[in-house]
């Protein structure tokens, strides 16, 4: 932003009437925030890959606590007869579970984050949407004990 213009927004407020504020050289359309875009603004496609495929390579971190997670659980046998090993055997699912959930969060993010993109084609609306969709398919348990309650 040039000071000029810096100076045009603090008079019209001065005024009381309505700024023009201009955002990545982007011509001020009186306000109207549905306007067509004009094409002048860029998003680096390289950098949604990067992260895209950094989400992604999570995964493999998350792939090794799993096989070290099934490692240390070798070994247990039966558990029928022992209440400690019947209890750590739940919470060896449990976590299995969770993990190898995470995992496929990272993969699902980085994969759309990669799409994303490449692309650059979905609007704000559609790429929220599918954000959503992962929300939902990998939403996190409810907290140990239930809901808190407001106090």
């Amino acid at each position: 932003m040039s000071w000029d213009e810096w100076e045009q927004i603090k008079a019209d407020v001065a005024a009381n009437e309505p700024t023009r504020l201009q955002l990545n050289q982007a011509p001020s359309d009186g306000g109207n925030s549905g306007a067509a875009a004009s094409g002048d603004l860029k998003s680096n496609w390289k950098t949604w890959v990067r992260v895209g495929e950094g989400v992604t390579d999570l995964k493999g971190g998350v792939g090794k606590a799993l096989t070290k997670l099934a490692d240390g659980q070798a070994g247990l046998g039966d558990t029928t007869g022992s209440v400690s090993a019947a209890a750590q055997k739940e919470l060896y699912d449990s976590w299995k579970k969770y993990v190898s959930d995470v995992r496929g969060r990272c993969e699902a993010l980085g994969g759309l984050l990669q799409k994303t993109g490449h692309d650059l084609s979905k609007s704000d609306e559609e790429a929220l949407a599918d954000l959503k969709k992962l929300q939902v398919k990998y939403g996190d348990t409810e907290p140990v004990g239930g809901q808190s309650k407001e106090r």
